[in-house]
């Protein structure tokens, strides 16, 4: 797993059916990774659900926040409709897990996301990590201080 002060691997995914998002773009933001095993579970529903009644707080610290799963784009797009989610869900689809695996977070086990979090600062390094057990909504105060510390 990727820790503080590693260089966090760019990527391209889908965030929509036909709208890619790359790290590389982000450059300048301070962007959330938050890796979650699957749409539709109970813990992965809660747990995207707060981080979108959080979205003010985050963008108070000039954060944007991505949610990654190993779901299809299709499935994203049903999922975030259906919760009225207002950030984007990368579908890390195929090759399979291929982020999850360059972020050192991918449950070979389970053939998905571990529930993962990562704090980038603006020039592209990690600033806080924290893997959750999967079962164990991680909330959202280790990202808030962690983007606390970067703000200071």
């Amino acid at each position: 797993m990727l820790q503080k002060n590693d260089s966090a691997p760019n990527f391209t995914l889908y965030a929509t059916p036909d709208q890619k998002i790359s790290l590389s773009e982000m450059i300048g933001k301070n962007v959330i990774l938050a890796f979650y095993p699957a749409d539709w579970s109970p813990v992965c529903s809660d747990q995207m659900a707060l981080y979108n009644e959080t979205l003010k707080y985050f963008k108070q610290y000039d954060a944007e926040i991505f949610g990654i799963s190993v779901d299809s784009k299709w499935c994203h797009m049903a999922f975030g409709k259906s919760r009225n989610l207002h950030f984007p869900l990368l579908a890390d689809f195929e090759p399979k897990g291929a982020v999850a695996k360059a972020y050192g977070v991918y449950d070979e086990a389970e053939g998905e996301c571990k529930r993962a979090l990562f704090v980038i600062n603006k020039r592209g390094i990690v600033e806080w990590s924290y893997v959750s057990p999967a079962a164990i909504n991680p909330g959202a105060d280790g990202i808030l201080d962690a983007l606390e510390k970067i703000k200071k």
